[in-house]
């Protein structure tokens, strides 16, 4: 079976690293943002998410704040980690409502939703 970390690449290409075990978070619930052809959503966005994020999110049809025990979702508080869409990501920046992101969790392929320098201005864990 091929590993299906192999060759996945955070925006600063470099190695993608993992991005939050609680909630457990990824497209593969691996706790990581990998991604592969199969994901529409593009989930690679991995973010420290705020309450003001999460509000606008649901606002805009997004509802990461409820629970979805049957899909193993827990809903999401203020300070947790998690690998957002990042089309929303995206439209969340556009809004003025983009939250923290760590760019070593963030997969390269949001750079085809978002330039480095916009993701730059949210990053927190640049030296």
């Amino acid at each position: 079976m091929e590993d299906k970390n192999n060759n996945q690449l955070n925006v600063l290409g470099e190695i993608l690293e993992a991005c939050s075990n609680d909630p457990l978070t990824g497209w593969y619930r691996d706790g990581c943002c990998n991604t592969d052809e199969n994901d529409r959503g593009v989930h690679t966005v991995c973010a420290k998410v705020t309450t003001e994020f999460l509000e606008w999110l649901k606002e805009a049809g997004n509802d990461l704040i409820t629970p979805h025990p049957e899909f193993g979702f827990p809903g999401l508080k203020d300070g947790d980690g998690w690998c957002v869409c990042a089309s929303w990501y995206a439209r969340a920046v556009e809004a003025g409502k983009g939250c923290p992101i760590f760019l070593k969790r963030t997969h390269k392929n949001t750079l085809k939703h978002l330039p480095i320098e916009t993701l730059k201005k949210f990053a927190i864990d640049l030296s």
